[in-house]
């Protein structure tokens, strides 16, 4: 239809259309998202055009980053009702009890009656705006995602009103908007609908444009920015710190994992990629020269005062050994202020709050994070969980890290982290080679495609990691020092956790007799150094993925809290996932199970209760514990609704308090 109605208008050239429905087909985004992304219409040109055939008011991306909602406004439509129906109140008329809503459906009847009844509003109205604004609006006002309009404000930023369908502009400004124009000169059967009248908070006036720089000075900002964004220069920095740090159990690897996490944060807020390529260089370089006793974490140094004192000698010194890289002015200070706090208690300046860069506040958790998870040496002198060391850095919320960014945080580390254990995309695997300059470069490109990668440089040390019976995949040499590959595997074969593991030889041995001997004992492959890095991981993932296709009985269960992920959302990851399986939940008020195939929820019981009503019994819950069987494989169909169907009627029977 959006095809339609865009080639009638002229906007869409007939023989573009089968291009768009070739990127939708692969890429699966809407078809509005799709045409803006390939520059075929403008954004204000496609939202005209739409809203005039929906009938409705439009809003461009840029006026909606501005807009100011209240909190009892936002408030009138619960979150995951919100991101379900794909709705975010924008304005309400307390004269008219009518709710307008921004949403990228506005001829979804159904849903803008489910808002109505979630808001309790007399009638809502809808508003027409690109999906991915809606997306960015919802993330902005119910998480305060302060950089969720960061990427469309840059698509859109020619796009200065908010415009209805005709091409009249309406603008968020200080006091009582403007009465709504006289209706457009098209043809319709019905007027388009008055806007409601309400008070808007003050849009800040954005600051002058600095003065422009000498060109000489700009050429040279050009040619820093471009070696900060090299992927060459990058990876250079990341295999020559990740050797560094191999001689320290308690390091290795720290840099390499700080980079992911901070490139991952800068993503999920939505910062430009020069930014973030900024944020993994400080990554790699800020405990460059700080090899002493002590690791030097922000939270660390706010404990005790001996690491403190360390830090406050050490601070300088990335910056001292790489000034004659000159590495661009924000790299250096992000690495330089990591150990400001949010209080004001830090140090070398003593900034407080946002006045400490964007950046070094992300590193300080970044980092804090990394080495409460993989260093032994940490406070708690153990590592810790990914949900403990949230927990940990949560209780410095205010004081040593931002707050914001700690919720940003715990939300993308936790969610991912139990979205890819429930989907079992994640495998351990464990790296078996004395020499540690063989099997950097390998690790750091097993940790990029999602693997988790462990190290052992002794036979010895591989049986202890392999007894723990976590290992899913074995990458050895044969010639291992003080003991033999080949012997290893052998041994392994003989236990129980060792019968089937997935095992790989990467050698420089040469020789066929070892070969054949390798795969006698049940390699699934004999790889002959050097080899490439990135061909080599493919491969081991798909050697993976034949097995688990083929032994779905090898995936082992998830289990872990309700509070970490609510049943809603881990009901949608397993539907999304396709994924059959047995959830069993124990909370406080009992125990129930829910049973998918292919994704469908297709029984479920809670106490005497059976079916959609042990469902929606469970759906409440918040506290609790939750284990997945995914080697489950049920035996009937008691549900025959959709999981959306089923979650949307839960989330309506939980804003009416219904049972």
């Amino acid at each position: 239809m959006v095809c339609d109605v865009l080639a009638r208008e002229r906007l869409l050239r007939p023989d573009a259309i089968e291009s768009v429905v070739s990127r939708i087909q692969r890429s699966g985004d809407r078809v509005e998202e799709v045409i803006l992304d390939m520059g075929l219409v403008g954004e204000t040109d496609l939202l005209k055009a739409l809203a005039t055939h929906y009938k409705v008011y439009f809003v461009s991306s840029e006026k909606l980053s501005k807009a100011d909602t209240a909190r009892a406004v936002i408030d009138m439509i619960p979150q995951r009702f919100a991101e379900k129906l794909g709705v975010c109140p924008l304005m309400f008329d307390a004269k008219t009890h009518a709710l307008s809503v921004v949403t990228a459906d506005p001829e979804d009847v159904e849903a803008l009656r489910e808002a109505q009844l979630a808001s309790g509003a007399r009638d809502v109205k809808a508003i027409f705006a690109r999906p991915a604004a809606v997306r960015a609006l919802i993330a902005k006002s119910y998480l305060g995602d302060i950089h969720a309009f960061a990427l469309l404000d840059r698509q859109a930023h020619a796009q200065m009103h908010m415009r209805v369908y005709g091409g009249h502009d309406i603008a968020f400004d200080d006091g009582p908007p403007a009465p709504p124009p006289p209706p457009p000169r098209v043809e319709t059967k019905r007027e388009p609908p008055p806007l409601p009248t309400v008070s808007r908070a003050p849009v800040p006036t954005p600051p002058a444009p600095a003065e422009k720089e000498p060109a000489t000075v700009a050429a040279a900002e050009r040619a820093r920015g471009q070696k900060v964004s090299d992927a060459s220069f990058v990876e250079l920095l990341h295999v020559l710190v990740s050797l560094l740090e191999s001689t320290r159990a308690d390091l290795r690897g720290h840099s390499a994992e700080v980079a992911r996490l901070v490139r991952r944060l800068g993503e999920k807020l939505g910062l430009e990629s020069a930014s973030t390529a900024m944020l993994v260089v400080s990554a790699f370089i800020h405990d460059l020269g700080k090899m002493g006793q002590f690791h030097l974490t922000t939270l660390n140094c706010s404990e005790y005062d001996g690491h403190k004192a360390a830090a406050q000698k050490a601070w300088e010194l990335p910056s001292r050994l790489l000034e004659p890289v000159r590495l661009p002015a924000d790299a250096i200070q992000i690495a330089s202020r990591m150990y400001e706090r949010y209080d004001g208690k830090g140090f070398p300046d003593g900034l407080g709050g946002k006045d400490i860069p964007l950046g070094a506040r992300i590193l300080a958790i970044c980092d804090t994070y990394a080495d409460l998870t993989a260093n032994p040496r940490n406070p708690f002198r153990k590592t810790l969980t990914p949900q403990e060391a949230c927990v940990a850095i949560a209780k410095h919320k205010d004081t040593i890290f931002d707050p914001n960014l700690v919720d940003v945080f715990r939300n993308t580390v936790l969610g991912e982290e139990l979205t890819a254990r429930l989907l079992a995309n994640r495998s351990m695997a464990l790296l078996v080679d004395a020499d540690p300059e063989e099997t950097t470069v390998l690790e750091l490109r097993m940790i990029e495609q999602g693997f988790i990668v462990k190290t052992a440089r002794s036979p010895e040390n591989a049986m202890k990691i392999l007894a723990e019976g976590e290992t899913d995949l074995v990458v050895s040499e044969i010639d291992l020092g003080s003991g033999d590959g080949l012997a290893l595997l052998a041994e392994a074969r003989k236990q129980a956790w060792g019968k089937d593991l997935a095992w790989v030889v990467y050698t420089r041995r040469h020789e066929r007799s070892i070969a054949q001997k390798a795969f006698e004992l049940g390699v699934l492959d004999y790889v002959t150094k050097p080899a490439s890095a990135d061909l080599l991981v493919a491969k081991l993932k798909a050697l993976l993925d034949q097995r688990a296709s083929a032994s779905p009985r090898n995936t082992r269960g998830v289990s872990g809290s309700l509070r970490e992920m609510g049943l809603p959302d881990m009901v949608q990851v397993l539907f999304h996932g396709r994924k059959s399986g047995k959830l069993q939940i124990r909370a406080p008020k009992g125990s129930g199970e829910i049973h998918f195939a292919e994704g469908a929820v297709v029984d479920a019981q809670w106490g005497d209760a059976r079916g959609e009503a042990a469902f929606y019994a469970m759906l409440k819950l918040t506290d609790g514990d939750f284990a997945l069987d995914p080697s489950f494989k049920p035996t009937g169909r008691v549900i025959n609704q959709s999981a959306e169907a089923l979650l949307l009627e839960g989330m309506r029977r939980m804003d009416e308090g219904l049972p």
